[in-house]
């Protein structure tokens, strides 16, 4: 019994080590900075904020990762490869400064307690979505029980709220 113990102990390490490891090679920067290249669509600076500040509700939730890289590399949750891909970001110029700005506190004040988005054309079937926002191409929203759902379609696009 004990050496089953001592075995799932080891497996747990290394299990945790790899999970450092692959957020190892990116710093929160970049992790946020992926996020909002690859799912903001390098559209707008309001939709790389909301971006970011659903990625930082993740964050701070306590129900997904800790850590940015963590929560932007979680599988199935962001783009395909987004920790893999290269960016370009001279395509992108104020993806850098935006997700700086977003570490160090700013948040898109219409995102609220969201923690997730689409594209804005997907239409999804479930009766637990509270839309907040649209912007940057992505209609950003919470989860709710149905009750309490009072924008059940995304709102029309809005943008130039952040930014100086």
């Amino acid at each position: 019994m004990t050496l089953s113990i001592a075995k799932l102990r080891l497996a747990l390490c290394a299990a945790a080590l790899a999970s450092i490891a692959a957020c190892g090679r990116h710093s929160e920067l970049d992790c946020m900075e992926r996020a909002m290249y690859f799912e903001s669509n390098r559209s707008s600076r309001d939709g790389m904020v909301a971006v970011g500040s659903v990625v930082m509700n993740r964050v701070q939730s306590g129900q997904y990762p800790r850590s940015v890289c963590g929560v932007v590399g979680q599988r199935h949750q962001f783009a395909p490869g987004i920790m893999r891909k290269r960016m370009n970001l001279k395509t992108a110029p104020l993806i850098p400064s935006t997700a700086a700005s977003v570490l160090q506190g700013e948040r898109h004040p219409l995102v609220g307690n969201a923690q997730f988005f689409h594209t804005a054309t997907y239409r999804p079937r479930y009766d637990n979505i509270h839309y907040v926002l649209t912007t940057g191409g992505n209609a950003f929203y919470e989860r709710r029980p149905r009750e309490n759902v009072t924008q059940s379609r995304p709102p029309a696009a809005l943008e130039g709220i952040t930014g100086w």
